[in-house]
């Protein structure tokens, strides 16, 4: 079985010869902070890379990204995340499966599924699940000290409520600061909804998640209500918990005539999970709640404008635009 190794977007530590690579340059020609710490690393160790996979299908994810997963010795992502990754070959289709195990079951807990690659090299696939988080980040990291490039897929951006803090905090908590880590960027939902939108977020604006997993609603409605008094374009995510809560909350502070708009599975087309399809629907921030049958899964998201928020319509369909300062197009 051939190994595979990343080539063009990952630190390496051997070339084909075995001897050392050169270090890994900034676009300045100056040698970049990864390759400044090899030197420091066990020369057999992988990496573990975070790879944001954008909002959903590959057409929205960087290179990078796509060239860290198909050059990885083992991809861990949700069966969803499988599903975008394989439509434009990303990850091998299911038919590329083959028998046996890549590490000969020395390696971990997690066997996974061994893929077989058009060039004939091989990766491992787990899937990834809410409920084995930390057992899976305990994978990544013996399967790094083995040797392994590993891509632990995270949806739209890993530091946007994605992956990228809980490998974090799990290497802190398993004393693993040997281990190699490095965060692949993606596009979030926040900017993939923004841009169907047209240019909703052009001035300040901020996230909050709704998601009390890991706070109180006193936090929460801390911080909407300081967003909403300070004038930020607010985008909600995980809307399908207390969404009109929330809404009732922006509501104190902010008039209901703002526009506002609720987007369902951004940047996913046909492969999301809202039976609508990916969807934009513009409204105000009074009528949020009348459009409740558009907010549902995770892959909903709401945009809330400010009093500088504007509907602008063409010929072809309608764009929220919050203009920087209200500025005359002369300032420009």
């Amino acid at each position: 079985m051939r190994k595979r190794r990343c080539t063009h977007h990952a630190p390496q530590y051997r070339d084909s010869t075995g001897g050392p690579r050169r270090p890994r340059m900034s676009s300045d020609g100056r040698q970049s902070t990864t390759a400044a710490t090899e030197a420091t690393r066990p020369a057999d160790y992988g990496t573990l890379y975070v790879v944001g996979i954008g909002p959903g299908l590959p057409h929205d994810m960087t290179q990078r990204a796509k060239d860290v997963i198909q050059t990885a010795d083992c991809i861990i992502a949700s069966n969803l995340y499988q599903e975008f990754l394989r439509k434009d070959g990303t990850l091998p289709p299911q038919s590329a499966e083959v028998d046996g195990k890549s590490d000969d079951g020395e390696i971990a807990d997690e066997e996974g599924t061994v893929l077989e690659r058009p060039d004939g090299s091989r990766q491992t696939l787990i899937r990834s699940s809410m409920g084995k988080q930390v057992e899976l980040a305990r994978e990544a990291f013996e399967r790094v000290r083995a040797g392994e490039d590993i891509a632990h897929v995270s949806g739209g951006d890993p530091n946007v409520y994605g992956k990228s803090d809980l490998l974090f905090t799990m290497a802190d908590a398993d004393d693993a600061d040997d281990v190699p880590i490095e965060i692949v960027p993606g596009v979030t939902a926040a900017l993939s909804g923004a841009a169907n939108l047209g240019a909703p977020l052009s001035n300040d604006f901020c996230t909050i998640s709704l998601s009390d997993k890991w706070r109180g609603w006193d936090e929460i409605e801390e911080k909407l209500r300081a967003a909403a008094i300070s004038g930020f374009v607010v985008v909600l995510y995980n809307c399908w918990r207390d969404y009109e809560r929330a809404v009732d909350v922006l509501r104190e502070e902010r008039a209901d005539d703002v526009p506002a708009a609720i987007v369902n599975d951004s940047g996913r087309g046909e492969a999301g999970r809202n039976l609508d399809d990916e969807t934009e629907t513009i409204t105000t921030l009074g009528e949020l709640s009348e459009h409740d049958d558009k907010v549902g899964g995770m892959g909903s998201s709401i945009v809330v404008g400010t009093h500088e928020t504007e509907v602008w319509r063409n010929d072809y369909q309608e764009f929220l635009v919050t203009p920087r300062g209200g500025r005359d197009v002369d300032d420009f």
